[in-house]
């Protein structure tokens, strides 16, 4: 059975942009009033934000935490301060991210050095436009000393959104 899609109610509405602030350091503004939200028909329990109907958002089961998509990567690269949680990417490897592929250390520039393993992370070109968004695999500070290991598993780059 598949997921039902609703509109939140507002404590939802409230809890949901609590995540967010906690989550990413955002205000009400990065989830708007006009979202829909995807539930478990077994559980009630929210599983995707959407927006304009396509994926926004989606909740960890596990912790309740976000997993960014490319639109909301999109929002929080304009929302938040360079280069708070975001992974710069040598020129010559931008392509490769924005079709999905992993990003590994030797091909980071910079990384927000307070970016702790299994944050999400925008994943920037170095003049800063989102090529994908992902989780770290390695602190930030780290990302730059290692040459070898992935530094973050990307979840979804820009030319492959469906």
């Amino acid at each position: 059975m598949g997921l039902v899609k609703r509109k939140p109610s507002g404590t939802e509405l409230l809890e949901l942009r609590g995540i967010a602030r906690l989550q990413f350091g955002v205000g009400d503004e990065f989830i708007p009033e006009d979202i829909e939200v995807a539930v478990s028909p077994n559980t009630f329990k929210i599983r995707m934000v959407l927006l304009n109907d396509s994926r926004y958002l989606t909740i960890r089961a596990g912790d309740y935490r976000f997993n960014l998509h490319v639109a909301s990567g999109r929002v929080l690269n304009t929302m938040l301060p360079h280069p708070r949680l975001r992974v710069y990417v040598k020129e010559d490897y931008v392509g490769f991210v924005a079709k999905g592929g992993n990003l590994f250390c030797k091909h980071v520039l910079m990384a927000d050095p307070d970016i702790a393993p299994n944050d999400e992370v925008l994943v920037v070109s170095p003049r800063g436009e989102l090529i994908a968004v992902g989780r770290a695999i390695v602190p930030g500070r780290e990302m730059v000393y290692y040459k070898r290991g992935e530094a973050v598993r990307v979840r979804e780059g820009v030319e492959e959104e469906s």
